[in-house]
């Protein structure tokens, strides 16, 4: 029963977190510029993906990324950028569910990821 209810609770910070990411009443003013567009044929696997393990981030354009992770709660866990479509996890990040930030010129992209 208790797990019943932290995994709905999950879901509520998920999705709480989602729009408020996508919520333009909430965005900061530096931040208008990425709001009006998304990363044009954006990929991202495996989902889930393994600890310690690589995730590849592809879009249509071959530009560098910017990547930012956060907890559930809306914590940056690591942000770094990448050149080519691999990103290695750091061993900062655990088993869990997380949102990934992904900035590539003047679009921008969420999306959820599981790590096991």
């Amino acid at each position: 029963m208790t797990k019943k209810y932290l995994y709905s609770f999950l879901l509520f910070i998920v999705i709480g977190f989602a729009y408020a990411q996508n919520n333009p009443a909430q965005q900061q003013p530096n931040e208008a510029k990425y709001s009006s567009q998304s990363i044009d044929g954006l990929s991202i696997y495996p989902n889930p993906a393994m600890v310690n393990g690589k995730i590849y981030i592809e879009s249509t354009k071959n530009d560098a990324k910017y990547i930012e992770l956060y907890n559930v709660v809306g914590k940056k866990i690591f942000s770094t950028t990448i050149n080519s479509k691999e990103l290695l996890l750091p061993n900062s990040v655990n088993a869990g569910i997380y949102i990934i930030k992904i900035k590539e010129g003047t679009a921008s992209s969420t999306r959820k990821i599981v790590i096991k």
